[in-house]
């Protein structure tokens, strides 16, 4: 256990009791480490720190990324405990990884910890606060550095290389809402004028220009300018979606990146686009070292979450948890591979055992087969393993 009062211990065996071990640990030196919990918040930074699980925790707020004087603070509190090692921890969120690397720059050893996978009283009301959050996870990294196992999830981090590698396609899938925010908003101001195009495309401003209401009428100027303006929006939007998209075709085709190996792959299969491999390639494969199916299942928010209590047994439907970007797109391929792989053995699978059931069970079906699709697509990224019956494109 750790100890704040001494950097030496000597154990020795008790000669009379009859539960003493038979060979006596003398010299046996617990080393006093310094641990510290963050809560970040957008103007202030709240630090925690104590060297063992029955001392009160000392508290210090300094300004948001003043890395200068939390250097400070860290020096000062582990001057005053003598302490050699230094372990904190925050929890997932806005800051990102930057605080994770700059402190084992520092020799700190840091865990980022999964915000839903920390403990919380479920019978009465929680109360919240900064320090009692960052008191709370304290609390838990100390119980960790006690041997207390499966107490939380941390956070796989990835390289400065791997995370700035996902953010072509993250800006993909943004740019791809604002693009439908805008062309949703053109189509309802003209819905609400009883109008509706054929398209949205460069020949909508002359398409305004010509078009007549119900009356006969043209559209009055206020609409008609708000109307292009949010077209300009929409046409920026849309330029810029068609940069990118020249961009990773041209990185598929010429770059050696590392995780464009698995991107090129996984195009290779029918009934997988550049974008649903890029997501999966970059996002979800490239970076992380699973060891089996169920990780990767897991991971993606696939995992079913039975639920057993006594006699009463059912299923709550799978978890939710991890990548929402991977979950989704899982099911989207799911549906593609039933179109595209007819005669693979997941989708001969899928007809035999849902096809003949109602909308329900074919629902539940794709989950299924989302999930062992996603874990054969994994196997065949790392191991080379084609899905079986699996087709490649021309």
């Amino acid at each position: 256990m750790l100890s704040s009062f001494s950097d030496q211990t000597t154990w020795k065996e008790d000669p009379v009791s009859t539960t003493a071990t038979t060979r006596a640990i003398e010299g046996t030196a617990i080393e006093v480490g310094l641990f510290m919990s963050f809560e970040l918040g957008e103007r202030e930074w709240r630090i925690a720190w104590a060297t063992s699980l029955g001392e009160k925790p000392r508290l210090r707020t300094l300004r948001a990324r003043d890395t200068k004087r939390l250097l400070e603070e860290i020096e000062k509190a582990r001057s005053a405990v003598n302490a050699r090692r230094v372990v904190s921890c925050y929890e997932a969120g806005r800051d990102g990884f930057w605080l994770h690397r700059f402190l084992h720059a520092q020799g700190i050893e840091n865990r980022i910890v999964d915000s839903a996978s920390i403990e919380v009283n479920r019978r009465a009301r929680r109360q919240k606060s900064d320090r009692l959050d960052a008191e709370k996870l304290l609390s838990m990294l100390l119980r960790e550095s006690l041997g207390e196992r499966d107490l939380w999830s941390r956070v796989n981090v990835p390289s400065a290389a791997d995370e700035d590698a996902r953010s072509l396609q993250r800006e993909y899938r943004t740019l791809v809402k604002e693009r439908t925010r805008s062309a949703n908003r053109i189509l309802g101001l003209l819905a609400s004028q009883g109008l509706a195009p054929e398209r949205i495309d460069a020949q909508l401003p002359e398409w305004l220009a010509r078009v007549r209401l119900w009356d006969g009428s043209a559209l009055l100027p206020g609409v008609r300018a708000r109307i292009l303006r949010e077209f300009e929006r929409w046409q920026f939007t849309h330029a810029q979606l068609l940069g990118i998209e020249k961009e990773r075709r041209d990185r598929t085709r010429n770059l050696e990146e590392r995780g464009l190996d698995q991107v090129r792959r996984l195009f290779a299969l029918k009934g997988i686009g550049l974008g649903a491999a890029w997501t999966y390639g970059l996002e979800f494969f490239s970076w992380r070292r699973f060891r089996n199916g169920k990780q990767v299942g897991a991971l993606a928010g696939l995992a079913p979450t039975p639920y057993q209590s006594g006699d009463l047994e059912h299923e709550l439907g799978i978890s939710r948890a991890g990548n929402r970007w991977v979950r989704g797109l899982s099911i989207e391929i799911a549906w593609g591979w039933l179109r595209h792989q007819p005669r693979s053995a997941l989708s001969l699978w899928y007809q035999e055992r849902f096809a003949r059931g109602g909308p329900r069970a074919r629902k539940v079906g794709i989950v299924a087969l989302a999930r062992k699709l996603l874990v054969e697509l994994w196997r065949y990224v790392e191991m080379g393993v084609l899905p079986e019956g699996a087709q490649l494109k021309a």
